[in-house]
């Protein structure tokens, strides 16, 4: 009988992914969701789909229905897709009993979502550090000498996903352009999102590396270049593209993840400075990443990889794959389109130098490039790009 999976956040695309490639490799997937009606529990490779707690809201409860629900469905391994829900498995190990979870020890996997620290270890790594400023509680705003910092900046909680109490709370990263925006932008943030860095802003393109570390080696590596996000300023990517990595830039990234003693998947965020064509590194992402299809698509199995490691197999991902596949997130690039027809550039915080409002219009209106893929309509499984298109309307 073939091994069952459950896979946690299906409202993810990352969870999409993953149940596809799963399913195709004969796995046995389940999927639980905030609603239990997502989009990876759409596909014709799910089993079955139920709804949970929220792991943000009520991580408490999230743990003990996903216990339960590993107990009905008699799983083998988890397979959790979101920082907020490895946060709250580890704060309760002993629901995990008996169950595979894929992935890095609570220890690692806290330490890798601490910017801060990894910035202070990529460094001794040889990469490349955004100047930055540390505020560490709030009492410290008041003691901040704007005229030392360089604008505009970027704000960032140390960590993405913060303990508060009972619940878990979810912050991104906030773009300043002067000492104005910036003390807003500062008062904004409760005193659980502290430390927070003022970090410099790294004008230019998004690279993502991707490992897969399983016993000390390199199992699997992919790359992608950010061609647009949301929101256009900076965010989720909606187009990118795969890439062959500059080889020193892969070799620094597996020596900082081995520095963390890593086992599992992992994404390490750069920023490309535009001006020079130095990588910045920005974050590491200890968990499957939004544009998981994309490797996929392009020849690197990760969720079949990492399970296959995890039961034993001694197998390693492909020593090549293909460059130049792009894929597209079909709403999430209209959502983009539409931030860039009603707001300037001002309003977006889009950086000095980038391509004007009215190009990068012409460019989101052209619907297909030769090497183009969508990355959740599939003709093979069309159900989740319609249940997705319904809960688009539905939001909007």
């Amino acid at each position: 009988m073939s091994r069952a999976v459950l896979v946690t956040d299906g409202e993810q695309r990352s969870a999409l992914a993953a149940v596809r490639a799963l399913g195709k490799s004969g796995y046995r997937v389940y999927v639980c969701s905030r609603d239990g009606r997502s989009l990876a529990g759409a596909s014709r490779y799910a089993v079955d789909e139920r709804g949970v707690s929220s792991p943000l809201a009520n991580p408490s409860a999230f743990a003990r229905e996903l216990r339960s629900l590993i107990d009905y469905w008699r799983i083998d391994v988890l397979l959790p897709m979101t920082e907020e829900t490895f946060n709250a498995i580890f704060a309760q190990p002993a629901l995990l009993e008996g169950v595979c979870v894929p992935a890095a020890n609570a220890e690692q996997f806290r330490a890798i979502s601490d910017k801060k620290r990894v910035l202070e270890v990529a460094r001794s790594c040889g990469l490349n550090v955004p100047a930055q400023h540390i505020i560490s509680a709030p009492v410290d705003v008041e003691q901040l000498q704007t005229g030392e910092l360089r604008f505009p900046l970027v704000v960032k909680p140390t960590r993405s996903v913060n303990t508060d109490g009972d619940t878990q709370s979810k912050r991104g990263a906030v773009h300043c352009r002067d000492k104005s925006q910036l003390l807003d932008v500062l008062a904004s943030f409760p005193s659980s999102a502290y430390p927070l860095l003022l970090q410099q802003r790294i004008i230019g393109p998004g690279v993502g590396i991707f490992l897969l570390i399983w016993d000390g080696e390199l199992v699997a590596s992919f790359a992608h270049r950010r061609l647009r996000e949301r929101p256009p300023a900076g965010g989720v990517s909606v187009y990118r593209e795969s890439i062959v990595p500059e080889p020193s830039l892969l070799e620094r990234s597996r020596a900082l993840l081995d520095r963390f003693g890593w086992r599992g998947v992992a994404m390490i965020e750069y920023k490309v400075e535009e001006s020079s064509g130095v990588p910045f590194i920005m974050e590491i992402n200890g968990r499957f990443w939004g544009s998981l299809q994309l490797a996929i698509d392009a020849g690197v199995d990760f969720p079949s990889l990492l399970l296959a490691r995890a039961s034993g197999q001694h197998v390693f991902g492909p020593e090549t794959y293909k460059p130049g596949i792009r894929s597209r997130w079909e709403w999430g690039g209209v959502d983009y389109l539409l931030a860039r027809i009603r707001h300037n550039d001002r309003e977006l915080s889009i950086p000095p130098g980038s391509p004007s409002r009215a190009r990068a219009i012409l460019s989101a209106l052209v619907p297909w490039k030769r090497g183009d893929r969508l990355e959740v309509l599939r003709l093979d499984d069309p159900a989740p790009f319609l249940r997705e298109t319904r809960q688009y309307f539905r939001w909007s």
